[in-house]
């Protein structure tokens, strides 16, 4: 079968796949509205409760100068905290949780692109750290050049368990969903009346930087 090369540009940009020893984690992009055939989400091998349907329209916080001072948002892994400046101001501070079973990489990255909702899975049975995860809300996906961003790291919403401020993830940077919101409608490339979007080289994402060490658990 011949394939266009439309049809390939479709094909890498709709769907990502990482192989990795014992897992394979699957990410379909962009997915925009809530899925409302979901049945059941799974983290670590163990049911949780699907949530509702919910949006959080938060205020986004106006500082003197913000047409010309720079958004950078820094993930403190040693303290598990996410600090987000615009210039020298702290706009925000919120607990986090970090990569337990798989790492989060440290550096400075960009968010590439957000999704208001995607379904995540991966892990591995054997290991007890199976999950699907259907509607993860408000997802702000991020790499640079040595972190593809088919590696699929991000900051989202949480809704499988509330022990933030401790490691919890596979990698990424867990939030509670009300405080993801709030980074999701501050942070760049707005999304404007779209529920997903993609930065451009006219409209680059907000700067991440993530550090230190995240301790053992």
């Amino acid at each position: 079968m011949k394939l266009t090369l439309l049809s390939i540009f479709v094909l890498l940009f709709s769907i990502f796949i990482i192989d990795e020893t014992n897992k394979t984690i699957t990410y379909a992009l962009p997915e925009e509205n809530f899925d409302f055939t979901a049945q059941s989400a799974i983290f670590n091998n163990s049911p949780v409760p699907l949530p509702a349907q919910v949006a959080f329209e938060t205020p986004v916080n106006r500082v003197l100068g913000e047409a010309s001072e720079e958004k950078r948002i820094y993930v403190d892994l040693t303290n598990q905290r996410v600090y987000a400046y615009q210039g020298d101001t702290l706009i925000h501070n919120f607990l986090v949780s970090t990569g337990k079973w798989g790492r989060t990489p440290t550096g400075t990255f960009r968010i590439w692109g957000k999704s208001r909702y995607q379904k995540m899975s991966g892990g591995s049975r054997a290991l007890r750290t199976y999950y699907y995860l259907p509607n993860v809300p408000y997802i702000m996906w991020f790499s640079n050049d040595q972190v593809s961003a088919g590696r699929g790291f991000s900051l989202h919403g949480t809704y499988w368990h509330d022990n933030f401020g401790h490691p919890m993830s596979h990698g990424c940077v867990n939030m509670k969903t009300e405080e993801a919101a709030i980074i999701y409608n501050w942070s760049d490339p707005p999304t404007g009346d779209t529920k997903s979007t993609r930065s451009t080289s006219e409209n680059p994402g907000t700067v991440i930087i993530i550090y230190g060490k995240t301790p053992a658990s």
